[in-house]
C-alpha cells in the first residue's frame, strides 16, 4: 500500500522554532514528528511512501534519505494540489494521505478496511474534539456517509463534535472532481464538490490518540502524553527507575535528582546537583550545567542548558536541532 505524507507547509504557529526547522522535523522524544508518522505508516503495511516538501526541504532528504520519494513544490500548491501532483505515484490503488505533523497511533490497518467497506471515493479520519472552535467538524449521517462541514463553530452553533483529523484515505478517482487550478484545497475546492455531486464519501471515526502538533501549546501537551504513555510510540531507552527512562550513552550524576516522568536521550551530560521534575523531555545531546532545576519542561536535542538555570514549563532549543538528531533504525 502506499501513502503520501504533507511535509511542505510553514508551520507558522510553531514559530520560532520553524524559523530554523521544518515543522515535520520537529523532535518529539527521540526522534522528529514525521518519523514517528513513516514508522506508524511502516507498522501498517505503508511501505512505499512520498512526502511533498517546501520548507527546509534539505533537511528532510538528509535525515530519510531512500527511505521514502520526494516531490518538491517550487510554490505551495495547497492540501490537495501537492497530492494530485503525485497522482503517478499512487498508481490505481487505493492512498493514505496523513499529515507530517500529526501525532497519532491511529490504527491504519482498520482505517483501511473502513475505506473498502464503505465503497466511497474518500473516507475522512474524525475524532470527538472537546472545542469545535478549533476544527473543521464533519456532519454524517446514520451510516456514516458526509453530509456537510463547519469550520470551527462555536459549540453553541457546532452540529457535531467530530473534528477532521487531516487524515484520508482515497481511491485514485478522487482526482477527478478537482478544479484546473494548481492550487487546490480540501476543504474549500474538493469536498464541496464532492457534496455537489452527491458523490459517496464517509467517516472514520478515531479512537486512538490524535494531535497535529499545531501549536507549542500542542507540541508540548502531545511530548508529555506520549511520555505519560497515552499516546503509543516506540522510542528507544532503557527504564532507569519507575517512570524514568535513559537512552545509551547518557550517565547521570550520583547527586541528581530526578521525578518521572522523564526521558532522557542519548548521550546527555547532567551536571551535579541537578533536579529534574517531570514531566520532562531531554534530547540527544543535551549539556545541563550543575544545580539546574527543570519541572515541565522539554529541552531539544543539542541545547546547553547553563548551570543554576531553571526552566518552568519551558521549551528549550537552539540552531542546532537538527545537526543533534541521530536517524534511527
Amino acid at each position: 500500500m502506499r501513502a503520501m505524507v504533507l511535509a511542505a507547509g510553514l508551520g507558522t504557529r510553531l514559530r520560532p522554532l520553524t524559523y530554523e526547522i521544518t515543522k515535520p522535523m520537529v523532535p518529539v522524544l527521540d526522534r522528529p514528528v514525521m518519523e514517528h508518522i513513516v514508522d506508524l505508516l511502516a507498522r501498517h503495511g505503508f511501505n512505499e511512501v512520498i512526502a511533498n516538501l517546501h520548507y527546509f526541504p534539505d533537511s528532510i532528504r538528509e535525515y530519510f534519505g531512500e527511505r521514502i520519494s520526494y516531490r518538491f513544490e517550487e510554490e505551495l500548491l495547497g492540501t490537495a494540489g501537492g497530492v494530485r501532483a503525485c497522482a503517478e505515484f499512487f498508481g490505481d490503488e487505493p492512498f493514505v494521505v496523513i499529515s507530517g505533523d500529526a501525532l497519532t497511533d491511529i490504527d491504519l490497518t482498520a482505517f483501511a478496511a473502513r475505506h473498502r467497506e464503505a465503497g466511497g471515493v474518500a473516507t475522512l479520519a474524525v475524532k470527538e474534539v472537546p472545542d469545535t472552535r478549533e476544527y473543521g467538524v464533519v456532519l454524517h449521517d446514520s451510516d456514516g456517509r458526509i453530509t456537510g462541514f463547519q469550520e470551527k463553530p462555536t459549540p453553541a452553533e457546532a452540529l457535531s463534535n467530530l473534528g477532521n483529523c487531516g487524515i484520508y484515505m482515497f481511491d485514485p478517482k478522487i482526482f477527478d472532481y478537482f478544479p484546473p487550478e494548481p492550487f487546490v484545497d480540501w476543504a474549500n475546492d474538493v469536498f464541496p464538490v464532492l457534496l455537489e455531486n452527491d458523490v459517496p464519501f464517509h467517516i472514520h471515526e478515531v479512537r486512538e490518540y490524535w494531535n497535529d502538533v499545531g501549536s507549542l501549546a500542542e507540541l508540548r501537551q502531545g511530548t508529555f502524553d506520549a511520555l505519560r504513555g497515552e499516546l503509543h510510540l516506540e522510542i528507544e531507552g532503557e527504564l532507569h527507575s519507575p517512570g524514568v527512562t535513559v537512552a545509551e550513552g547518557t550517565t547521570l550524576s550520583a547527586d541528581s535528582e530526578i521525578e518521572g516522568p522523564a526521558w532522557i536521550g542519548h548521550d546527555v551530560t547532567i551536571g551535579a546537583g541537578v533536579r529534574l521534575m517531570g514531566p520532562v523531555v531531554i534530547g540527544d545531546g543535551v549539556r545541563i550545567g550543575d544545580g539546574a532545576q527543570l519541572r515541565s519542561s522539554i529541552v531539544f536535542p543539542g541545547t546547553e542548558v547553563a548551570a543554576e538555570a531553571i526552566l518552568i514549563g519551558a521549551i528549550a532549543g537552539h540552531g542546532g536541532i537538527l545537526q543533534s538528531m541521530r536517524r534511527r533504525g
